[in-house]
């Protein structure tokens, strides 16, 4: 008797994720810095984050855990999915925003970010985050309430959709009975959801910066725009005092919409990222010599308390 459709369908995926387990980043070892890497928002000027992943794979730096919101949380899964640097620039030199967004009339927007199923379909290596290479956890955040919201299980692609959900510009995208929307109302930067994974080291990556030139804004994205980064640095307290060393790559500048500008975005990326790497280099010095401790038995002690 043959084995039903979709349990050969679940087997399938169960032999493909294991396969891809064993060609994953290696994991961090006792004592190392397990890091991860958060992936804040900022539309276009999120291709700065591939120049930064660019550099960390060149340094042979191990990412452990991913978290993205917003842009962040498309770059994050698309990189978690398995595709190389050299792919992620690819795809960010032939995206446009096309390719997300149609024009829509609607109370919530302007936009729906329906496209985006397709184009994910096209991208992601994979589907779901439990066939991901790296363990990623994806923000938005709940319209009614205010809430956040991490996904860290099921599918991916409505997740990324949500989290991309720019208030204003694009209709909320409904998950489980819930309106959701863009993640950067609720986690600008997500470091928390690292910490919660289990990451010891946190690498925060920040696309700061006003919207606005002298001019003032060009049009009602802009004013949205600008907004965000209001709430942005007024929120910082929340997810700086999660990370251990925060990226800021040079993204002022840059529109919304600069998909052309590509090059130029992911070389801001690697300069910040290799301003960043004698701090980032500190971490595994610091936990090799937490191992050389261990292994002579030197194990730091309390020092006792003073008599009285």
């Amino acid at each position: 008797m043959g084995v039903p459709v979709k349990r050969l369908g679940r087997i399938l995926r169960s032999v493909q994720a294991f396969g891809r387990g064993l060609t994953a980043h290696p994991k961090a070892a006792p004592g190392s810095a397990g890091i991860g890497l958060a992936l804040g928002g900022g539309f276009a000027r999120g291709i700065a984050h591939i120049g930064v992943i660019k550099v960390l794979e060149q340094e042979n730096i191990p990412i452990q855990f991913v978290a993205g919101t917003s842009v962040g949380a498309l770059v994050g899964a698309a990189y978690c999915s398995g595709l190389s640097v050299a792919e992620l620039e690819q795809v960010a030199r032939q995206v446009r925003f096309k390719h997300f967004a149609s024009w829509t009339l609607s109370r919530y927007g302007f936009a729906s970010n329906q496209r985006m199923i397709g184009f994910l379909n096209r991208v992601l290596k994979v589907k779901t985050f439990e066939e991901l290479r790296i363990p990623l956890a994806i923000t938005a955040t709940d319209f009614s309430t205010g809430e956040g919201v991490i996904f860290r299980s099921g599918p991916l692609i409505d997740p990324v959709r949500a989290s991309c959900a720019y208030p204003g510009m694009f209709l909320p995208v409904k998950i489980d009975g819930r309106m959701l929307i863009d993640g950067m109302l609720s986690h600008a930067v997500p470091t928390v959801p690292l910490r919660q994974m289990g990451a010891q080291r946190v690498l925060a990556v920040h696309l700061k910066g006003s919207w606005m030139n002298g001019d003032g804004p060009r049009h009602l994205f802009d004013v949205i725009g600008q907004c965000f980064a209001i709430a942005q640095k007024l929120s910082s307290d929340t997810w700086l005092r999660a990370a251990d060393l925060t990226i800021d790559p040079d993204v002022n500048g840059f529109k919304y919409d600069d998909f052309e500008r590509t090059a130029d975005l992911i070389r801001a990326g690697e300069v910040a990222a290799r301003e960043a790497l004698p701090e980032i280099r500190k971490w595994f010095q610091s936990g090799a010599a937490e191992q050389g401790n261990m292994l002579k038995g030197n194990i730091p002690q309390t020092a006792p308390a003073p008599a009285d």
